[in-house]
């Protein structure tokens, strides 16, 4: 079964550890929803460099990745599908961009 990338864009931090425990609790429940599809549950990710044949850029582009994540799935339409659970998607704080793990 084909492997996607859910790579992260946005979110925000947790202002509170009772709303820290809280946004965990909900990415704890996606992630067993989706159960045996987890491939690599993944981590938040820290600020990014984008490197170019015009240097790096210390800003992270654009649109820089928050996290990530490694799931399994029939095809990219059910990877979206499931990306839709994801709770910064659910919130309106963020987005999930899918890609398939190519095969070499």
């Amino acid at each position: 079964m084909p492997e996607f990338v859910f790579a992260y864009h946005g979110g925000k931090a947790p202002e509170s550890p009772e709303e820290g425990e809280k946004v965990m609790a909900q990415w704890q429940a996606w992630f067993a929803d989706m159960g045996e599809a987890v491939v690599i549950p993944g981590a938040p990710v820290g600020m990014s460099k984008t490197v170019s044949s015009a240097g790096v850029a210390d800003d992270g582009g654009a649109n820089p990745i928050s996290g990530y994540s490694v799931v399994r799935a029939a095809d990219i339409g059910a990877a979206t599908e499931m990306a839709k659970g994801c709770p910064m998607v659910v919130t309106g704080n963020g987005s999930v961009e899918v890609a398939e793990v190519m095969e070499m």
